[in-house]
């Protein structure tokens, strides 16, 4: 084993130890980022609070090209580990921790590069992704800065991903009229049957759109997560309140979508409005989408990573990339690991990704 991957496994350890489960996110500028900053010899190292456990670490050494962004902030553990999530175990092949793969790993790998070359590198650490709460990343952009790229720290395989589909959680609810159910009903009077109605035609709405296709994505992700209301068989359900979400592709209007499912049937929701909204990577209209997918693809090429396929679930990359950045997601491990019991990278994995950002750091490309 060499020994930037030993060094990459150390920190690992470390930082696995800290306990940074998102929710409740009981996070401080010290623990976690005692120790990053006790490991960032001659960087400038600025810890911003932002309250509410979301904190960043921006640290800068000479005058960096490309910025690298890793949250820390892990799911919380679930009772079916077989072990402490917050103790590093390690297999033949793989290491076995919380955030080992999401997205830890490369916070390690970032730090033993740190430590292992002398040439200009950027670094930011926040701690808001896991709680789907921007405030980390919505503060840095605040103050422009000079990046020729942006390249965000997700369990990818080791390939860039250029492109993702957004997110899109959206909370509505219908009203009836409360009424004996023995009686004739208007389609008005129940509000769970406007409910029922709404979802057959937003499923009808999203089959229309499956042939939609960028980037190697196809079509709209669409999920009905909850329906409460009615109070029972024989009574009319005065109140319906129903959570849905979708996932566009960067090529969607999503602003027209949430208007379409708003609309679908008569009468219209009383209340309806989203919970949550992460914007598709890339950002923008088709033609500037793609247009920014191929910046981001020369880039990895200058940088000499392999390009992989686009991916349905959301990072903040989308947040970089609305704001006029560059963006493309790369980092060790694989989706199907994240947010899982005994959550696990491949060592390889991480070995690879280090050797490729100190690459990219000691050479100054």
């Amino acid at each position: 084993m060499d020994k930037l991957l030993e060094d990459t496994l150390a920190h690992l350890r470390a930082l696995v130890g800290y306990d940074t489960r998102n929710p409740p996110r009981e996070i401080g500028t010290d623990g976690i980022f005692d120790y990053l900053r006790a490991n960032l010899p001659g960087f400038d190292v600025q810890v911003t609070d932002f309250g509410a456990g979301a904190v960043n670490l921006y640290a800068t050494r000479g005058t960096p090209k490309y910025l690298f962004n890793v949250h820390l902030d892990t799911v919380p553990d679930s009772p079916h580990w077989t072990g402490n999530p917050h103790e590093l175990r390690m297999t033949e092949d793989r290491v076995i921790g919380l955030g080992a793969c999401d997205i830890k790993g490369a916070a390690a790998a970032l730090l033993a590069v740190a430590n292992s070359t002398q040439g200009d590198m950027a670094l930011l650490l926040s701690t808001d992704e896991e709680a789907n709460d921007a405030r980390c990343i919505d503060g840095f952009l605040a103050t422009p800065r000079d990046y020729e790229a942006i390249i965000v720290a997700e369990p990818t395989k080791c390939e860039a991903v250029l492109a993702h589909r957004g997110i899109h959680s959206v909370q509505m609810r219908f009203l009836g009229r409360a009424g004996h159910a023995s009686g004739e009903q208007k389609p008005s009077d129940s509000a769970l049957h406007q409910g029922i109605r709404w979802g057959a035609a937003a499923l009808d709405h999203v089959a229309s759109l499956s042939h939609e296709r960028f980037g190697g994505l196809t079509g709209l992700r669409f999920n009905i997560g909850k329906v409460e209301g009615g109070i029972k068989a024989n009574m009319v359900a005065p109140t319906a309140d129903i959570r849905f979400g979708f996932r566009p592709l960067p090529s969607m209007d999503a602003d027209a979508l949430l208007e379409t499912f708003r609309t679908l049937v008569e009468p219209a929701p009383v209340e309806y409005g989203e919970t949550f909204r992460g914007d598709s990577l890339p950002a923008g209209d088709t033609a500037s989408a793609e247009t920014r997918r191929l910046a981001a693809r020369d880039v990895a090429d200058e940088l000499g990573i392999p390009v992989g396929n686009a991916v349905d679930f959301w990072t903040e990359a989308a947040l970089f990339s609305k704001a006029g950045y560059t963006t493309f997601v790369y980092g060790p491990g694989d989706i199907a690991q994240a947010h899982s019991a005994d959550e696990w990278v491949l060592i390889d994995q991480l070995a690879e990704y280090a050797r490729t950002i100190h690459r990219i750091v000691d050479s100054g490309i």
